[in-house]
């Protein structure tokens, strides 16, 4: 805007007092419409005058038309009309010449749509409601119209009345009606505009769009296969849209992002979803803490402003560092009861199973302190541990998750060791770049993936002991569960092609375009991506991410709005060269029983 400004001064000789003034008059006025823009219009456009949230006892006088659902009705003389933005009472006319009217509005089910006009009044002395922003006025109708009538509910559209999952997401539409819905996903957008003037307002990002037909991905998550017309030849679903933005620093775009839709064909979780959302980002000649600083700066700027500030820097903790006194790679860090080593206390021990452990390559004796512990847990409770230690035993996690478990068995006790309004963000970093195969411990696989960068420091040890090489890989976390991971990347082709081909003994032909694109004058790159769900989950209080999304689907990855996925009859399969093969009664009943989440939930 100052740039205008200052080409038109520029082309100004000599310009008077006047002319000045009225520049700058003109100016400052565009500035006043700039702020007053920011106060949407949301009446513009539609039949309504105004929202049901939004009138006061300044609108006193004024005649509005409103449209809206009918929430509550009481005996016929007044009834609550709702919309996206709020609530309002609403008189019914009792008198003769207003029949018509008082028809309408008393014999329309519940949750029927109608349009109502009148004169907005101040509610009788002592009837006003503090509890509703509208509760000082009422509106005195005139007319009214019935848009659409209701048929009778499968469950009442009140947050209070306890749901089965299974029929909120059968019914979706209507579940969406719900004042937490409405709030979860409002203020979703709202973080991801706010996001969005960050990056590309703030600080130059191009939001580009990426193919969502891609080709299989070596490594990684199971990925959605799109049968194509060409026999034998098929797409996948990308699980992000990786190869494809640092393709785009190759082609100097510099500084990418994108609100992308990503797919991975894996079981759901109350975290996981099988189509999920991320904001990815990339830039050019950028460090691990560049992109920290900015994660930090956008979720500063985004953060809602009823909750507490944004605090940054974030605290910073390594991977070995996470795993030794938290017992995993993603630490709640609002409570304390650190894991700790007490190896040294027990060196001279004469029992028979510490003696076995500590005999043992890297082993060692750790505990986890309980605060009151003996004040608080009951004898079932130990029982519990024990219990829950003993069906872990096998998982190396198992002081991570007992740990998390001793807080839950403590704040059923009324101990509060979590604050639900307390944020409490970390990065986590040096990652090891390759992790054991469960499957085949002596084979590698990437800890992030195949496209990260090494650490520097630990570049010596890649072509002789792999295993000991840490990565440039950094997670965010928040409040114990991973919000964002990213890497600085590899920008070097030979680099790249050693990692793929002799460690991780990779297909390279499926990324040859990659490679060659990397062959091209590659900058040095990096990025990061933010679950936008799994963020949102943790911001609204959800319990699940499923909370925060419009239409997600079920834990075994159904839609059970419109059940899909369905079936497609078989001539509609011939233009793709394939076949169903169907399961024998057996494989269907065993495929069924071995689910992790059946039934459906």
């Amino acid at each position: 805007m100052f740039c205008w400004l200052s080409r038109l001064y520029r082309g100004l000789s000599r310009p008077t007092r006047r002319t000045t003034q009225l520049i700058w008059g003109s100016f400052s006025r565009s500035l006043v419409l700039s702020s007053q823009r920011r106060i949407p219009e949301l009446s513009s456009f539609v039949a309504r005058t105004n929202t049901c949230g939004e009138l006061r006892s300044s609108h006193l006088g004024q005649e509005v038309t409103l449209c809206g659902w009918i929430q509550y009705r009481r005996q016929n003389i007044f009834l609550v009309l709702r919309d996206f933005h709020g609530l309002v009472q609403v008189i019914i006319p009792q008198d003769e010449s207003a029949a018509s009217v008082k028809k309408i509005l008393c014999e329309a089910p519940m949750e029927s749509v109608v349009q109502v006009s009148g004169t907005v009044i101040s509610r009788p002395p002592g009837q006003e409601n503090p509890k509703m922003p509208t509760g000082e006025i009422e509106i005195k109708v005139k007319t009214a119209k019935l848009l659409n009538s209701c048929k009778k509910l499968p469950f009442e559209i009140k947050d209070f009345v306890k749901k089965t999952e299974a029929l909120r997401l059968r019914y979706r539409y209507l579940d969406l009606r719900g004042v937490q819905m409405q709030y979860n996903l409002r203020l979703r957008s709202q973080m991801v505009m706010k996001m969005r003037e960050y990056l590309c307002n703030l600080h130059g990002f191009v939001d580009i769009e990426t193919p969502t037909l891609f080709k299989r991905t070596p490594g990684g998550a199971k990925e959605f296969v799109i049968p194509s017309r060409e026999p034998g030849k098929f797409y996948s679903l990308p699980q992000s849209p990786q190869q494809f933005k640092q393709l785009l620093m190759v082609g100097g775009l510099d500084r990418y992002f994108q609100v992308a839709r990503c797919y991975r064909d894996e079981g759901s979780r109350p975290d996981r979803q099988p189509e999920f959302t991320q904001i990815d980002i990339e830039m050019s000649f950028v460090e691990q803490t560049g992109i920290q600083s900015l994660i930090e700066g956008l979720l500063q700027y985004s953060w809602p402003s009823d909750r507490d500030p944004v605090v940054v820097p974030f605290p910073s903790m390594t991977f070995a560092e996470a795993l030794a006194s938290y017992g995993t790679d993603k630490p709640d860090t609002r409570f304390g009861m650190k894991i700790v080593d007490i190896s040294d206390m027990f060196r001279n021990t004469e029992v028979g199973f510490l003696q076995d452990a500590l005999s043992k390559p890297q082993g060692t004796i750790k505990a986890i302190c309980i605060p009151e512990g003996e004040k608080y847990l009951k004898r079932k409770d130990i029982e519990s541990i024990r219990k829950f230690a003993a069906d872990h035993f096998n998982q190396c996690s198992l002081l991570g998750k007992l740990r998390l478990e001793c807080a839950d068995l403590l704040e059923a006790r009324g101990v509060a060791l979590r604050d639900p309004a307390l944020f409490s963000f970390l990065w986590v970093v040096d990652f090891p770049l390759f992790f054991p195969k469960e499957e085949n411990p002596e084979e590698l696989e990437t800890a992030h993936h195949p496209f990260t960068a090494p650490h520097p420091s630990d570049i010596h040890h890649l072509y002789t002991e792999p295993q000991k090489v840490r990565s440039q890989h950094y997670d965010l976390v928040l409040n114990g569960s991973e919000i964002g991971g990213g890497s600085i990347r590899i920008h070097d082709a030979e680099l790249q092609h050693y990692i793929l081909a002799t460690v991780l003994k990779e297909d390279v032909k499926l990324l040859s375009h990659l490679l060659q694109a990397l062959d091209y004058g590659a900058p040095p790159h990096g990025g990061i991506a933010i679950g936008l769900d799994r963020l949102m989950c943790l911001v609204t209080g959800a319990p699940s991410i499923r909370d925060v999304i419009a239409f997600p689907k079920s834990f075994q990855g159904h839609d059970l709005m419109s059940n899909a996925p369905d079936s497609i009859p078989p001539e509609e399969l011939k233009p793709y060269h394939i076949q169903v093969s169907w399961p024998t009664d057996s494989e269907t009943k065993k495929s069924s029983l071995n689910h992790p989440c059946h039934p459906e939930s």
